[in-house]
Order: structure tokens, then sequence, then C-alpha cells
């Protein structure tokens, strides 16, 4: 909020205070007692009819590409519910594609929606290109929340950055210790080189490390490159008992070059980036596992996905990787202005840690119709979402989130096991 609008607001709370000042005074003169609510009541609020407007950055192409529809389908639902609820926020959606390092497709993508005047944003899906466009956003006060942005370099980026989704730290100590637990004494590790990669990597050999194991090699390429021989050379000169891939979509091309070169392609453990069932690809996944973070779904979540995402035409998702993640971001944005009254980024920025129960307690709900009522009538809600509690800390990032690991069985279809 600026400093003008600032003043007003201060002028219209003190008069407001000054005539309720004085008819408490008439009331006290009044023969008839004036009943006074108890101690601790909540009051409901003045009704609001805000209109957010806001964004979605995510890949409609590139490497990403695979990962943008269920997010963007996540985003769409979310929005549609807001909506319906008629609660005092109505949201306006303008959504562009986020492309990748490669084709560059965010840079006229956040030139389209930053003159469209957003305030909110969903996205960027890579942290790559989030580090890109952030200052621009924080510049024209946009609050920016990602569902996918996982490097550990990003915790306490910005006052008006947020994320749903955990640090790599939680997601490399997880599958870190399940590649020691499933007795694999020596690691191999292909990572992408950039901060989602080097972070993943650098926690996952940490945590295998420290649990006993060796990473016996490890073999980094660039964003972009097509060729991973020299890569999977390297790696399977160690002979290690299992290898790590850190990668987005060039998973497809590395496993069965791993295999092709002796490595054995049950054993490989794979990331949020990749994790997806793969059954065109040539190589057997059976027994190998992967992480991704987020919280046991619904059954009929990718229904509830697949009805509004196939409404507008589109193909049937058949994953729901970070859909909740990006649906509990608009809820959690839609809250928040809700909260602050404004649907100015910095605002909503303010009030994002309140509707997430960063704050302190809040009563519990799990829908926006419901957290609206809860604010609506006074008082606190304390937002539990579909991909966990999304509890926001002080750096604006998620406590407590939940990291699944998966298992891969017949037809490369992947199960998760806990």
């Amino acid at each position: 909020m600026n400093a003008l609008k600032g003043s007003r607001t201060a002028r219209v709370f003190a008069a407001a205070a000054m005539i309720s000042a004085s008819a408490l005074v008439i009331a006290g003169c009044s023969s008839t007692p004036a009943e006074s609510p108890s101690e601790g009541s909540e009051q409901p609020r003045e009704a609001v009819d805000l209109t957010l407007k806001l964004g979605s950055l995510l890949p409609a192409t590139g490497t990403l590409a695979f990962l943008g529809a269920p997010m963007e389908a996540g985003v769409q639902l979310a929005v549609s519910q807001v909506n319906d609820a008629a609660a005092g926020v109505t949201i306006d959606l303008t959504t562009a594609d986020e492309g990748d390092l490669d084709n560059k497709a965010y840079e006229t993508s956040i030139a389209k929606l930053q003159s469209e005047d957003i305030t909110a944003m969903i996205g960027a899906a890579s942290s790559s290109v989030t580090k890109l466009i952030l200052d621009g956003n924080v510049g024209a006060g946009i609050v920016t929340v990602s569902p996918s942005n996982t490097s550990a370099e990003f915790t306490g980026l910005d006052p008006l950055y947020f994320r749903t989704a955990p640090s790599d730290n939680l997601q490399g100590e997880v599958l870190g210790n399940q590649i020691a637990e499933d007795g694999n004494t020596t690691l191999g590790i292909i990572y992408q080189n950039d901060p989602y990669g080097k972070g993943l990597f650098q926690s996952i050999k940490d945590t295998f490390e420290g649990a006993g194991g060796e990473v016996v090699e490890e073999a980094s390429y660039n964003q972009g490159d097509g060729q991973f021989n020299a890569q999977v050379q390297t790696i399977a000169a160690a002979k290690p008992d299992a290898v790590a891939i850190v990668s987005y979509d060039q998973f497809a091309t590395i496993a069965p070059l791993l295999g092709n070169a002796g490595i054995d392609t049950g054993k490989l453990y794979l990331v949020d980036g990749n994790l997806k069932d793969w059954p065109d690809l040539s190589a057997d996944l059976t027994g190998s596992k992967g992480t991704r973070a987020g919280a046991e779904l619904p059954d009929d979540f990718i229904d509830q996905l697949n009805e509004i995402w196939t409404a507008e035409g589109n193909e049937p998702i058949d994953a729901v990787t970070y859909s909740a993640e990006a649906y509990d971001a608009v809820i959690l944005i839609a809250l928040a202005a809700l909260k602050a009254q404004s649907v100015e980024g910095a605002d909503i920025a303010s009030e994002m840690r309140s509707v997430s129960g960063g704050e302190g307690e809040g009563e519990k709900c799990s829908t926006f119709a419901e957290c609206a009522e809860i604010i609506n009538g006074g008082g606190e809600a304390d937002y539990d979402g579909l991909s966990g509690e999304v509890t926001f800390n002080e750096d604006n990032d998620p406590e407590g989130a939940a990291i699944g690991v998966y298992e891969y069985g017949e037809g490369n279809t992947h199960t998760r096991i806990k």
C-alpha cells in the first residue's frame, strides 16, 4: 500500500474510532444499559468486493512442459472454487508460457503478465527462471508464489516471494536416506548444472555419505545439452551400487544409456523433476525409486483437475506433480487478499503467513470457502491445504512439508510407498 493510500486509511480508521467512542458515551448516559460484546468475541468484518488480477507463469513448452499442465490445472481448479465461493474475492486469471532457458518464452510472457497489471503471480516452475524474473516482479510490486521452486538458495529470497514446495534440502535428505536404507554403499550422481540440480545433488550426497555411504563418482550437464554419453561413461566406470539422476525430461535419454553401459536400471533414484510414469522408456525401471514433495492426495483429485482442464479443450493429464502446490498457492493468495482487504502485492504478502497459520493459533480450515467464512466473521484462519499444512515460516518457506517416496513397477509406472 502506498503512503497516500495509507494516510487516507488511517484518517478513516481515526474517524471511525471517534464515532465509535461518541456512541459509547451516549450509550453510557442512556437509561437503558448498552450490551457490550464479551471479551475476545469475534466481530464480523465489513464486506469487501475485491477483484484480484492473478497471473500464472508455468511451462507449456520446454523441458518442464510435462509438469506445466498439472500445475496449470491446479491453478484453474483453485480459481474456479474461489470465484464460486463469492466470499469477497474474485480472481481474474491471465496465463502465460514459462518455457525454459532455451526457448526463453518467459521473456515475452512476463512482459505480457505485467502489462495486464497483475499484483500476484503463480510461478515460475523452474528455479532458474524465477531467478531471472523475480527482480522485475518485485519492482512492479507483484507477490510471487512458486509451486515448485525447490532450490535451497531461495530461502528468505525476498519479502514478496513465497513457495509452497519445500527446499531441496528436505527432498535430498529423504532420498539420500532411502538410498542408504536400500542397502547401497556406493552411489553415482548425474545432475543438472543449475541452482535446482546443484542444490539437490549436494543434499543427496551429504545425506548419503552421512549415513555411511560413498559417492564414488559425479557428473553434471548443462540445460540444453542433448548428449550425455560422457557423463554416463564416467558414472559407469566407477561401478556404483546405484545411480541418482537429478534432471528434468533428459532422464528419457540418460536412463537407457546407463542400461547400455551396464548399470542396473532397477537401481536408479529419481527426483521431482523426472518422477513420472515412463511407459515408453526402453529401459526397465522396475525397482527404481524416487521422491516428490506433497502429501497423499484424494483419490478423485486428478478427476477434479481433468474436469476443469479438459473443459478448455486440453488433453487429459495423467500426473499430479506439483498440482496441489499450485492449487494451494492460489488459495493462500486469495485468503491473504481477503484478510488484508486489498489486492496490492505488498498487502497480500503481509498476510500470507497469517492465513497459513505461521503467526500463531488460528482456526483450522481446508477450503477457501471455510477459511473465508472464518476471516469474514472476524476470526483467524489457518489453511491446511492439499499439499500439506503449508505453514510459512519467517523465510516464507513451508514448514513441515511432506515428501513422498515412490517405487516403479510393471510398465514403468510409479506408486507411492511411503
